[in-house]
């Protein structure tokens, strides 16, 4: 086992568990709200998709902001507010459910906020990590952070619906309050090396400094564009696939969720091997494996439409699973080892703009499931899961041998 991952410091592995009790934290929350939202205050499927909306609109809104702001004060602090935020915020929502007094503006408001802390650790997160470890073990530290989200995602839903269940809304989101208090506690133990202050200008030249770099970069402009591109097709596969599943497959709801988390499986079978496969194989291959991946699960379950099997359906979820995480991996490694480290919040901030691809898929699989039915979709799915895969092939970045050196703060006149 320590041939294949390098030993991480302690000050690496309280941020690691910080993040899982962070993620998992966040996972049960956002799977017990719309539990709430249903069973306790009685809305409807029209209003259950406002509360969505005010769960995710924060990644949009204050991605660029919050990268600013790691870029310019301690990240370890940022990461510390930003889960104190979420803790106070889901604090209120078991007070308010305790008083009876719960509502469905006031959960979607209290849960906008608590998704503003969830931004704002997700941008810091990625760039403080390599200040904690070596260029050579920052593939089996992003692996290990990646691993506590895949598990936090994977058991999260099905635990916050546990939760509700058996012991009711308010415990549930007493218990996602009290892990975000135990990052934070986690969080003011870390030892973070002090950086050198930020030139003071306005913030839309911080903004524009991080989105050129990204853009004119001709290794990380290619890895937004094909993430931009599978978060289309990916949601846009989402969509549709639980009427299609249900219609076309013949599956019941427990054959749906069983065939839907094949998705965490792979995600974490993925987390698992990353660092070992990392090891073996060029660093631009791995780079290409997890589009290339996408295509080939885009296929598979393009394919269920001729042969209509729910192990076809299963076997493209894990597909999806595993590629993509062996993706998140490298790239991080790849943007941390490339950006300077005064830059690297807005460059995190930047990559996280690409989960505004997100609701344009979902519109995809809206306009042309209603049209043409769930089989165009996964059709369309599987083109674009193509184009995303031949951006990164025509790129650079598969050519890379190795992990590329990590790079120190340009000279300033």
């Amino acid at each position: 086992m320590s041939a294949d991952t390098p030993r991480l410091p302690a000050t690496f592995n309280r941020l690691a568990w910080s993040n899982l009790a962070a993620q998992s934290a966040e996972q049960i929350a956002l799977a017990a709200a719309p539990i709430v939202a249903v069973l306790l205050l009685g809305v409807g499927e029209g209003q259950t998709g406002v509360l969505q909306t005010a769960l995710t609109l924060p990644f949009i809104l204050f991605a660029i902001p919050a990268g600013l702001l790691a870029d310019r004060v301690s990240r370890r602090w940022v990461m510390a507010g930003s889960e104190a935020l979420r803790a106070a915020a889901l604090a209120a929502i078991l007070l308010l459910l305790w008083l009876g007094l719960m509502t469905l503006p006031l959960l979607a408001l209290l849960g906008f906020i608590a998704v503003c802390g969830t931004v704002a650790y997700s941008v810091a997160a990625p760039a403080l990590v390599p200040s904690l470890v070596t260029s050579r073990q920052l593939p089996a530290a992003n692996a290990r952070i990646e691993l506590a989200r895949t598990v936090a995602f994977a058991s999260g839903p099905a635990l916050g619906g546990v939760l509700v269940g058996w012991v009711g809304a308010a415990p549930a989101f007493g218990f996602a309050a009290a892990l975000s208090a135990i990052a934070v506690v986690l969080l003011a133990g870390i030892y973070e090396p002090a950086r050198q202050p930020a030139p003071r200008r306005h913030p839309l030249q911080d903004i524009k400094e991080g989105a050129a770099f990204v853009m004119h970069h001709a290794l990380l402009r290619p890895v937004f564009i094909t993430q931009f591109i599978f978060n289309t097709a990916s949601f846009l596969l989402l969509a549709v696939f639980v009427p299609y599943a249900v219609r076309h497959l013949g599956l019941s709801a427990t054959g749906v969720g069983t065939t839907l988390a094949m998705y965490g499986v792979g995600m974490v079978v993925g987390a698992l091997f990353a660092t070992r496969v990392m090891k073996r194989l060029a660093f631009g291959t791995v780079i290409g494996l997890g589009p290339v991946t996408g295509f080939v699960a885009a296929a598979v379950m393009a394919l269920t439409t001729w042969i209509a099997t729910p192990l076809l359906a299963g076997l493209s979820f894990f597909l999806l699973g595993v590629g993509p995480i062996l993706w998140v991996i490298s790239t991080t490694t790849l943007r941390q080892s490339v950006t300077p480290p005064s830059l690297l919040g807005r460059v995190s901030a930047i990559n996280i703009m690409s989960y505004g691809a997100r609701p344009l898929g979902s519109a995809l699989g809206a306009i042309v499931g209603g049209l043409y039915g769930a089989e165009a979709c996964l059709y369309l799915a599987a083109a674009i899961f193509a184009a995303q895969a031949l951006v990164i092939l025509m790129s650079p970045a598969v050519s890379l041998t190795r992990q590329p050196d990590m790079v120190g703060e340009p000279a300033r006149c």
